[in-house]
């Protein structure tokens, strides 16, 4: 068993993936395993009593949008009769951030990776604040959800449609070259893609007034490209699982109450841990006793090798998430230290084009003890209250550790 090798044919993977979004439709339609009675959310595998408040908030308001509940109080009490069966996004080729619910009438993206044909998914981004994706549920919360179920998706179907899909991981490339760093930090990347959209929109959208809305609510949300982002890092990640003798990490995800990752040398384990509290800067009102362990899809950003594993190209994150801007650089460089390669598609000018740190190997995370760092939102503890803040969190040591066991173990090492 040649590990180097296994190692850069899974990295190699990751970079030669081109995500393409090329439509949307409902997740009952396109997502593999999907069924009436299921809902997704991040991380590894819950059940309700160890779901965390945000994510058994954003169930409750997402039992109410699919009209299986009237009020979030009867949607509690079918969530925890056992009748909706809960299961991991990246378990079913999506990626959702925060809580990351994805129920079945809801619009996902479909994201494309034409090298290796794999199909990813993400649903549409809300924008920051009381949101469902971090626990909130209020009749606002739920009204804004039906206004992008049955306007904005449908505008944006047409749209990208229209232009014959968009090339997400041009974006991304370009993006990092104007300050961004594909996770926390969408300005550039979503002023791309609503500039690619908005030509398209004002052609195909119903009206002029619905072009306006639509058109609007893309400029004005800076991370409107998330979503259609998470979702193409997955379908990267995807072409690299299942390689024999591979150590590189394939999958990390957190739900509020675990933090998980998955090994391509190790098929589709979850190695688990609790997930930490995030070291973060809050809003206005609320302190470190309010929020929730880190939660999120949204990490496997930093598994594709960007993300906090490339703030040292954003540097004006760190007004969002606290530090400075050394800080940031300094990350980077602490995730060149558990890297397999850097990557051929996404550089970092501040670097001198450096290529990004790409394919987390576990064996030099445990050699190292560096763990995976990463920038994120925080979201209050309790249901139906929303964002309380954003910081910097590093991964549990000991999935790496688990994991290198395993690994050893199966392989006679």
């Amino acid at each position: 068993m040649d590990i180097e090798q296994a190692n850069k044919k899974v990295v190699e993977a990751f970079m030669e993936a081109r995500p393409v979004v090329t439509t949307m439709a409902k997740a009952l339609e396109v997502v593999p395993g999907m069924h009436e009675n299921m809902i997704l959310h991040a991380g590894p595998p819950i059940t309700w009593e160890t779901a965390s408040g945000p994510v058994k908030g954003a169930m409750m308001g997402a039992l109410v949008f699919e009209g299986k509940a009237k009020t979030p109080e009867e949607a509690e009490k079918i969530l925890a009769s056992g009748k909706i069966e809960f299961a991991p996004c990246n378990d079913h080729m999506c990626s959702g951030p925060m809580a990351g619910i994805i129920s079945p009438s809801q619009l996902v993206y479909v994201v494309e990776n034409q090298t290796h044909k794999i199909k990813c998914f993400g649903n549409l981004n809300e924008g920051r604040g009381k949101v469902l994706r971090m626990g909130a549920y209020s009749q606002e919360v739920l009204d804004k959800l039906k206004w992008m179920e049955t306007v904005l998706g449908p505008t944006i179907k047409a749209a990208i449609e229209a232009i014959g899909g968009v090339d997400v991981r041009a974006i991304i490339a370009k993006s990092l070259h104007m300050g961004d760093d594909g996770h926390n930090r969408e300005d550039a990347a979503s002023i791309l893609w609503t500039t690619q959209l908005a030509p398209y929109i004002a052609k195909t959208a119903k009206d002029t007034q619905t072009a306006f809305d639509v058109i609007k609510f893309l400029g004005e949300n800076a991370l409107s490209i998330l979503n259609p982002i998470m979702a193409s890092c997955r379908s990267m990640t995807a072409a690299g699982e299942n390689v024999e003798g591979s150590t590189i990490v394939t999958v990390m995800s957190r739900n509020g109450t675990d933090w998980g990752i998955k090994v391509s040398g190790l098929g589709d384990k979850w190695f688990t841990a609790q997930s930490p509290y995030v070291k973060s800067l809050y809003f206005p009102g609320f302190t470190e006793s309010d929020a929730c362990r880190d939660i999120g899809d949204s990490v496997i950003t930093e598994t594709a090798g960007i993300g906090g594993f490339a703030m040292a190209a954003a540097p004006a994150l760190v007004t969002f998430i606290g530090g400075s801007p050394q800080d940031a650089i300094k990350t980077t460089m602490d995730m060149y230290e558990i890297t397999y390669a850097e990557n051929k598609m996404f550089t970092i000018p501040y670097l001198d084009f450096r290529g990004t740190p790409t394919g987390v190997d576990i064996r030099k995370v445990v050699e190292k003890q560096i763990a995976p760092r990463v920038n994120t939102g925080v979201a209050h503890k309790d249901p139906g209250v929303g964002q309380v803040g954003a910081g910097v969190v590093s991964a549990p040591m000991s999935v790496f550790e688990d994991a290198l066991v395993a690994f050893a173990e199966k392989y006679n090492i």
